[in-house]
């Protein structure tokens, strides 16, 4: 089992999710977060007086999938979230060592 977690931009949610529910991907966490890497923030306006806006919003995807699935969850989030700019975000994959369903006691690939 694999979780794949992907940063993206917000505006691009509703592709992702899309995207991902044609492949048969059915469960997915979504956090609202802010972060910044090599986009720096950007500096606004506001009354007058500038500042920096060092943390910008982006949106955090964690999905639990089974091994054989992974590299196509992957694909489909690059492809779904890539706008060619920068700022466009990040995927990871971590393994998962267990996973239980809390309602039924399933454990593990069967859990998720």
């Amino acid at each position: 089992m694999k979780l794949i977690e992907a940063i993206i931009k917000p505006f691009k949610l509703d592709e992702v999710k899309d995207a991902l529910t044609e492949i048969g991907i059915e469960g997915i966490t979504v956090s609202e977060v802010k972060g910044f890497g090599r986009q720096k923030g950007h500096t606004e306006l506001y009354r007058g007086a500038e500042y920096v806006v060092d943390f910008l919003p982006k949106v955090k995807l964690e999905i639990a999938v089974a091994d054989e699935v992974a590299a196509r969850v992957v694909d489909t989030i690059e492809a779904a979230a890539r706008t060619g700019r920068i700022g466009d975000g990040k995927i990871f994959v971590f393994a998962i060592e267990n996973a239980v369903r809390i309602r039924t006691g399933e454990k593990g690939g069967e859990a998720i």
